[in-house]
């Protein structure tokens, strides 16, 4: 994807225990970072996915991922993130993540995640609530955030 194709940036700094000893990100930071990026996509779009009783209505749970590395980041380092919300099916998302060197245009990591929204209290999948669609659907159209 272009990176115009992302509404959302979240800027990180790589810290020392993210990396090996030669300063070199682990593979298994960036999905940490991706993590910090669902996070303050969601924050952002005032979709609360960190409380309990917010997770009654929405909750994410993977059921793939894909990464593919293509440079690496390294100690101190700021990396930009860009989010979107590529898809949504009657439960499941597409969460697709591209991680630059801050500032370049170094493509350093693609990302993809499909989550379903989980309902831990039946132990299984569940609809997607309209009003979160809309809101999504609404920022991925337009970059606009809900008042």
């Amino acid at each position: 994807m272009a990176k115009s194709d992302y509404k959302f940036i979240h800027t990180l700094r790589v810290r020392w225990k993210e990396c090996d000893i030669q300063g070199i990100a682990f593979y298994g930071s960036y999905l940490d970072y991706l993590e910090v990026g669902e996070a303050e996509y969601f924050r952002n779009l005032g979709i609360n996915t960190l409380q309990e009783e917010a997770r009654k209505k929405f909750d994410l749970a993977a059921v793939k991922l894909t990464v593919e590395f293509k440079s690496s980041a390294r100690v101190d380092e700021l990396i930009d993130l860009h989010m979107k919300i590529a898809s949504m099916g009657r439960s499941s998302l597409v969460e697709s993540a591209e991680i630059y060197r801050s500032g370049t245009d170094e493509l350093l990591v693609i990302l993809e995640r499909i989550s379903v929204n989980f309902d831990s209290s039946k132990a299984k999948s569940r609809r997607i609530p309209d009003d979160i669609r809309e809101t999504i659907e609404k920022f991925e159209a337009t970059g606009e955030t809900p008042n």
